[in-house]
């Protein structure tokens, strides 16, 4: 049973940096997409944030990214990681990692991810 679960969320001021762990486990198959997603509010939809191939270490980012953030996963912790730098208030969100199974293009719609971590909050005041 895949397990996701995410910490350090928290509040900072706006240009300041967080870094986002996701420790997964349960995970058998070898080839797998992770991604990060986040929710700016209740009821709207989830947006992708940045996405890793395990197979081939292959990254993407949504536009508003912009070169702020990195995503990177340290495969003998199991653990996923978004290194978050010049955080802007548009940033607040409550942000989930997700897995989608035997996948070596990581796809951006979050209906294709089919387990995913119960988010931490990110809140950025200006």
């Amino acid at each position: 049973q895949v397990q996701l679960v995410e910490s350090g969320g928290g509040s900072v001021q706006a240009g300041g940096s967080l870094r986002l762990s996701c420790a997964a486990s349960g995970i058998t198959s070898r080839s797998y997409c992770m991604g990060w997603f986040r929710r700016q509010a209740p009821g709207k939809e989830r947006e992708g944030v940045a996405y890793i191939a395990t197979t081939t270490g292959n990254t993407r980012y949504a536009d508003f990214v912009n070169g702020r953030f990195t995503i990177s996963q340290d495969y003998t912790k199991n653990t996923l990681y978004l290194q978050m730098n010049s955080l802007k208030p548009e940033d607040t969100a409550m942000y989930y990692c997700a897995l989608d199974l035997f996948r070596t293009y990581c796809r951006s719609d979050p209906v294709y991810y089919g387990q995913w971590g119960q988010g931490t909050q990110i809140t950025v005041s200006s």
